[in-house]
C-alpha cells in the first residue's frame, strides 16, 4: 500500500484522490519505469499520478478508472463528451476508442471516480479540464 499524496497543479488546482488495484499499480509502475527513456515526459506524468494513488487489494470496486475500464468523460473546455477504453500502449487504437494510459488524457483518467474533475496538459501544452461521467468495468476474461 502506498501513502496517498495530494497534488497541486501549476494553476493551484488540487488533483482528486485516485484509487487503483494493486495489480494495476504494479503494472503501471513497471510501464512508467520502462517508458522513462522513450517518453520521459509521459512517464513522469504517469509516475506522479501513481505517487498519489490509494492502492487497494486486487478487487475492482467499479468506482474508479482502471486498466480496461470504459470511461465516459466531458472535456470541460469544449463540452465534448467522449467514451474511451483505457488500455496499455500496445492495445491502443483511437479508431476503436482504445486510448493508451501513456497519453496525457490516459494518464489523467487513471484512478479517477465518476464525478471527479482533473486539469491536464495536452501534448501541445494546452491546459484542459475533464470530468468523469461514467465508468464501466471490463468484462471478466
Amino acid at each position: 500500500m502506498t501513502t496517498q499524496r495530494k497534488a497541486i497543479t501549476a494553476s493551484g488546482d488540487i488533483k482528486p484522490r485516485i484509487t487503483l488495484t494493486a495489480k494495476d499499480y504494479e503494472s503501471l509502475s513497471m510501464l512508467a519505469r520502462a517508458a522513462e527513456t522513450r517518453m520521459p515526459d509521459l512517464a513522469l506524468v504517469l509516475a506522479e499520478e501513481l505517487e498519489r494513488a490509494h492502492v487497494l487489494a486486487d478487487v475492482r470496486s467499479g468506482h474508479s478508472v482502471g486498466m480496461g475500464s470504459e470511461v465516459e468523460f466531458r472535456d470541460d473546455t469544449t463540452g465534448k463528451v467522449q467514451t474511451l477504453t483505457l488500455v496499455y500502449p500496445g492495445d491502443a487504437d483511437i479508431a476503436q476508442g482504445r486510448i493508451s494510459v501513456l497519453t496525457p488524457v490516459g494518464a489523467a483518467l487513471i484512478g479517477l471516480s465518476a464525478g471527479d474533475s482533473i486539469t491536464w496538459e495536452t501534448r501541445t501544452g494546452e491546459v484542459r479540464r475533464l470530468t468523469v461521467l461514467k465508468i464501466r468495468e471490463p468484462e471478466p476474461a
